[in-house]
């Protein structure tokens, strides 16, 4: 029952209560499994995040830039060659890019997905 006493009080310091008044009313295998489910939750860490969005978010620089980018609709078919070719030469050798993308559906990518899934 100590164990049992110390989840309670875990829970009270967290301001779980309700999570007591349903330990209290299961039995058995259940209780066993929340209890479990409860041993494994990090309240500290949860409620360190929770204080967090509450503090101020000092912005530092609210100077939005353009990046550089090309328009493949007005690359000459040289350059396209080009790009195509470093890529296939990037995947060939396991290195990768990250690439910012508008929102919206992934027809053009063959996929289902949206471009986020990306």
């Amino acid at each position: 029952m100590d164990k049992l006493q110390d989840i309670f009080a875990l829970l009270e310091m967290y301001g779980q209560e309700h999570i007591i008044k349903l330990l209290k009313q299961l039995e058995g295998k259940e209780k066993e499994e929340l209890i479990e489910q409860i041993n494994k939750i990090d309240f500290h860490q949860i409620m360190e995040l929770y204080e967090n969005t509450k503090k101020d978010i000092e912005i530092k620089e609210n100077k939005i830039e353009n990046i550089p980018y090309l328009d493949k609709a007005k690359l000459s078919n040289e350059q396209r060659e080009e790009f195509d070719s470093l890529g296939e030469r990037a995947i060939r050798n396991q290195e990768y890019a990250v690439v910012t993308m508008a929102g919206g559906q992934g027809t053009r990518l063959r996929t289902q997905w949206t471009k986020g899934n990306f």
